[in-house]
């Protein structure tokens, strides 16, 4: 038996249907005209193992689609060497996605497969973690209610294989209400590493500043506990063993910032997987999701 990639990736894929760009809503009942459209795969979970791929660096991609039309074609998006399916009897989930001007976007989900979800069905199929640095990066567990009730049950699974495990909770549908606070943070208790935009990590914990939330997440936790807030055009920072590492994100023309954040964990992950140290792999992840987020169709590297 070939042993398990060094990188593993679970959540969400779904089908992204991206528009754009428009400046300011349209007046209801109104129809305006877009310059582009592009159907593509997508999910948190999902941008990251085609980031990874684009990077080649092997992983496995573990995920699930409904069994229509939407699903054969968003399965075959990936690469068949790296991803195992699960397939329920259901629609898939879309995702259309609206690019406004300077690149920002808001996006509107139908539940489709994601709904369908069962960790179970995930905690079936992880491998044994291989030998050396090897990481299980865990996103979209917001858009599944089963991955969401399930997510301690996962990472508790992860560890026990012997994987140090990432999560990228993302942003709830509902909004930061208590009991999701709850949630987020016993999770990012759990996680080896919290992958959190600048935004997340302030209604997290309340502070602006990304070096007081980080603070604020690292306190009472172990050393070795690192968070990672990504800062878009500002690069990114990472929090462990009591230093703060960055890395600046080059100048580029922004497209669309569909799955930044996503590339950004892979190329992260990656670097960190190979052996490099913190800061190489901060410049790493910045590097990749800067790529991404200023070419059309979408690229990874030079």
């Amino acid at each position: 038996m070939h042993p398990s990639p060094a990188i593993l990736v679970l959540g969400n894929a779904n089908v992204d249907l991206v528009l754009g760009e428009i400046d300011g809503w349209p007046v209801v009942g109104t129809e305006i005209m877009v310059e582009r459209s592009e159907m593509r795969p997508g999910g948190s979970a999902g941008n990251s193992a085609l980031a990874l791929t684009g990077l080649d660096v092997d992983h496995l991609f573990i995920a699930s689609t409904g069994n229509d039309p939407n699903g054969a074609w968003l399965r075959d998006a990936f690469s068949k060497n790296h991803s195992l399916w699960i397939v329920d009897d259901c629609p898939t989930t879309l995702t259309v996605g609206i690019v406004h001007k300077g690149g920002d976007r808001a996006f509107f989900t139908t539940p489709g497969h994601l709904d369908m979800a069962r960790v179970e069905d995930l905690v079936a199929r992880l491998p044994d973690a291989p030998s050396g640095p090897a990481f299980a990066l865990v996103s979209g567990g917001f858009l599944m209610p089963g991955l969401r009730a399930g997510t301690s049950k996962l990472l508790d699974a992860l560890h026990a294989k012997g994987w140090q495990t990432a999560i990228d909770p993302g942003w709830p549908p509902e909004g930061w209400q208590q009991p999701t606070m709850r949630l987020v943070k016993e999770w990012l208790d759990q996680a080896d590493i919290a992958l959190l935009n600048e935004v997340e990590a302030a209604a997290i914990t309340g502070e602006g500043d990304p070096d007081a939330a980080a603070a604020a997440l690292t306190q009472g936790k172990a050393s070795s506990h690192m968070i990672v807030i990504k800062q878009g055009a500002a690069g990114a920072s990472a929090y462990a063993n009591g230093q703060r590492f960055h890395a600046s994100a080059p100048s580029v023309r922004v497209i669309d910032t569909v799955g930044a954040g996503d590339t950004f964990n892979a190329g992260f992950l990656a670097a960190l997987a190979r052996g490099e140290d913190l800061s190489q792999a901060l410049t790493r992840g910045v590097t990749a999701a800067s790529r991404a987020v200023s070419t059309s169709p979408r690229r990874y590297r030079d």
